[in-house]
């Protein structure tokens, strides 16, 4: 009676742990107990994607055709690149191209693709204390906000946006970071969306992705002051992080994730989103393409 009693104890026991073991959404090779699917994707992206809302159509999207489940990391690039060095998430979609190129060429990350561009605006007040307004020159801009001691908001975030906001400093002989707390040259540490909010208030110029700036326009009273210059082109592409470097990684999820935004399903929902809403298009594809069909 007793080893009856213990035999249908082991067998409720056991049924308990198979039951427990199959709602595990990671699977275990039983020979080598390595893992053969994961269901989790972690993506970096830069703020841009949130922000201009473009995260909202992909995420549904791509897991219903994926199976996997994608948990976003939205930050600057810059932080996107850094996780991906230490090989703490799976796939990158960012926009700083030549800080991509380094990232790529230390291996930490394979498979680099363009998948889309838009462009980046300078605005600010209406009053235009800088006189920029029309201006066809990025630099000669910047420059002239900063000899008008005109208030600057920058992102200060180290992200694409803010490394090519760097980059046109440098190009106009100006380092601006050094001037005092309150002086015309302010950082906010934050994203594109939380940025132009900041600038909004305090009515200062700042440098803008275009498809944060029309999604967020109808909080904001700044009008596009310069655009069109080929130095504000804005690229973004998607990097999968080399397994092979960390063992970890889910390459599986993080190609489906680079697959789904290269193929025409992908491209097709990039292409049309906000659309309706801003009657223009937020992003142009550019699938099959890279940096040389753009002259980079």
């Amino acid at each position: 009676m007793v080893q009856r009693m213990i035999g249908a104890f082991l067998v409720s026991w056991l049924m308990v742990l198979c039951a427990s073991c199959s709602s595990n959404p990671i699977k275990l090779e039983a020979t080598t107990g390595q893992t053969l699917a994961k269901k989790d994707v972690i993506v970096a992206m830069t703020t841009s994607i949130e922000d201009s809302g473009l995260l909202d159509d992909l995420v549904p999207t791509i897991e219903k055709k994926t199976g996997y489940k994608l948990k976003t990391v939205s930050v600057g690039t810059g932080q996107a690149l850094a996780l991906a060095e230490k090989g703490e998430v799976d796939v990158l979609f960012v926009n700083s191209p030549k800080a991509e190129q380094k990232v790529l060429q230390e291996g930490a990350v394979i498979e680099r693709q363009l998948v889309m561009h838009n462009d980046f605006i300078i605005v600010g007040p209406t009053a235009d204390k800088a006189q920029i307004r029309g201006k066809k020159d990025a630099v000669e801009a910047f420059n002239l906000i900063a000899k008008n001691q005109a208030l600057f908001i920058s992102r200060g975030d180290d992200s694409g946006t803010h490394k090519l906001e760097k980059s046109l400093w440098i190009q106009a002989n100006i380092t601006p970071t050094g001037t005092p707390t309150g002086a015309w040259y302010q950082q906010t540490g934050a994203g594109m969306g939380q940025t132009l909010q900041v600038a909004n208030e305090k009515q200062g110029y700042t440098l803008a992705d275009r498809a944060t700036y029309l999604f967020q326009k109808k909080n904001l009273s700044l009008p596009v002051l310069v655009e069109g210059d080929r130095k504000l082109l804005n690229l973004y592409h998607v990097m999968e992080v080399n397994p092979k470097k960390f063992s970890r990684v889910n390459s599986a999820g993080a190609r489906a994730f680079s697959d789904f935004l290269l193929s025409s399903e992908g491209q097709a929902l990039i292409a049309t989103h906000g659309k309706g809403k801003f009657e223009r298009p937020l992003f142009f594809v550019d699938g099959g393409k890279s940096e040389k069909d753009y002259g980079f």
